[in-house]
């Protein structure tokens, strides 16, 4: 297997999950590193025997506030590696500690402390991923220091790529000359010239596994529960686009940071929108808040002196495994208190597929997407310990892990300011069918069939067209 680079230091994985397991054979296949180079602290046994097998010194140690500096600074120093795929500790006090140690560091999301994506003393906003993004850029004011990658899972992550290569794709087969972009500017123009109005990150997942099903009380998902009852519990975020002319009744504005998104007074994992994948076609996704919405529709803002020239709606549109829908259904059901009985689908998924990507709507094609269709039996046969799911965030961590140390002074970023085209080229080889495909369809298609509705057809692209109400 082809080592990427090679890293002399110390590497810390924070947090030992689904995502911890599945990206630590990754690691030590393409990155030229020991596994005694290597500790795992984490907040529980999971894992352990994993660790054992591949030799790897595993440290039974929840991190809180009041621990974190200390545990860390004994393992850390400058330039080694803080991975974080944990859930319930601060990303941002880590983010701000690597910066002082002087070591690399790479997030999957911007975590809070335990309990503040539901604290019932901060605003929704200020419990928001917009507020989250806002506080880790802040920091880029105590000026440059070590890499520090954001985000950069599959989504968020992954996906930042994905958006890159499918604007190439819809470029040349619309007969737009474009040079690849060399500036965040040059990347808002092309999708502004192609007319992008909206953008989904757009995922259906089918797998199941086939003799056991759900039980009562049971929330069973294909990646951490936590973490995914953490974001739908959030309020949902959209990037808010130039075209827009409908603002939602229960949309908000927040009163700082860059502009680029609203959210609505309603958990996301409680809001639904429609959208379009290849293999499923039209489908409800959840709009559950991520932090490529507002990164992305951040990155791709074109400003006319203060004034948004042009801007895309963008958005995620989730449709989970069965099992984890119906697992939503029950918990919503539940006030939102998280079921007693918790499930991390792995070995008993016996068939199904992720089918992650990006729609692009609005151009001269209509709608165009591009991404990962990767079933569960590929991603077993590519790499040990992962699911679909996993594996398209695991790729998507170690190829943002060796652009790092690639890059090793450039301080705090986020996945749309770094090299797309190096990123897929670690990726391609672990997503399945890389796809693009173009599709005639609307979130207007068959709406008058059994009942008329309240919709825009001036244009399709609108907001409220794709909202389910």
């Amino acid at each position: 297997m082809k080592k990427h680079v090679a890293f002399p230091g110390r590497m810390v994985i924070l947090g030992f999950g689904s995502i911890g397991q599945g990206v630590l054979p990754l690691i030590l296949r393409h990155i030229d590193i020991k596994p005694s180079q290597i500790t795992i602290v984490t907040a529980e046994e999971r894992g352990h025997g994993e660790a054992d097998e591949y030799g790897i010194r595993f440290v039974n140690q929840p991190l809180v506030r009041e621990n974190y500096r200390e545990v860390l600074t004994g393992l850390l120093g400058p330039g080694d590696f803080l991975l974080n795929v944990s859930v319930d500790v601060s990303s941002v006090a880590l983010i701000e500690l690597a910066g002082e140690i002087g070591c690399l560091y790479l997030d999957t999301c911007i975590e809070p402390w335990a309990g503040g994506y539901t604290d019932p003393s901060l605003t929704p906003s200020r419990r928001s991923n917009y507020a989250l993004r806002d506080s880790a850029l802040k920091l880029r004011a105590q000026g440059k220091t070590a890499t520090a990658v954001i985000t950069h899972g599959a989504n968020p992550g992954l996906v930042s790529h994905f958006l890159k290569q499918a604007l190439l794709n819809v470029a040349a087969d619309t007969g737009v000359e474009a040079e690849v972009p060399q500036t965040r500017q040059g990347w808002a123009r092309l999708a502004e010239t192609l007319s992008v109005k909206v953008i989904h990150i757009a995922e259906r997942d089918t797998q199941v596994a086939g003799d056991r099903p759900k039980l009562v009380g049971e929330f069973v998902n294909t990646w951490s529960v936590e973490g995914f009852v953490g974001e739908g519990c959030q309020p949902a975020e959209l990037g808010w686009g130039s075209h827009e002319r409908h603002f939602p009744k229960d949309g908000r504005r927040h009163a700082f940071g860059c502009g680029a998104a609203i959210y609505l007074m309603r958990p996301g994992a409680s809001t639904r929108v429609r959208t379009w994948t290849p293999i499923e076609g039209p489908f409800h996704g959840f709009l559950i808040t991520h932090g490529e919405s507002i990164s992305m529709a951040d990155f791709f803002t074109v400003r006319d002196g203060d004034k948004v020239a042009y801007r895309p709606t963008v958005h995620y549109a989730y449709h989970p495994c069965d099992a984890a829908v119906l697992s939503i259904h029950e918990l919503a059901g539940k006030s939102w208190h998280l079921q007693e009985e918790r499930r991390l689908m792995m070995d008993e998924i016996t068939s199904g597929v992720d089918e992650l990507g990006v729609l692009l709507m609005g151009h001269k094609k209509g709608a165009y997407w591009y991404g990962s269709q990767l079933d569960t039996d590929e991603a077993r046969r590519l790499c040990p310990y992962n699911s679909a799911t996993s594996l398209q965030v695991t790729v998507g961590v170690l190829a943002g892990v060796v652009w790092a140390i690639e890059n090793p002074d450039r301080g705090i970023m986020e996945p749309d300011e770094i090299d797309f085209a190096r990123c897929l080229e670690i990726c391609r080889p672990y997503l399945g069918k890389v796809v693009g495909a173009y599709s005639d369809w609307t979130p207007l298609d068959h709406r008058d069939r059994l009942f008329p509705e309240d919709i825009d057809r001036s244009d399709p692209w609108q907001f409220k067209n794709f909202r389910v109400v």
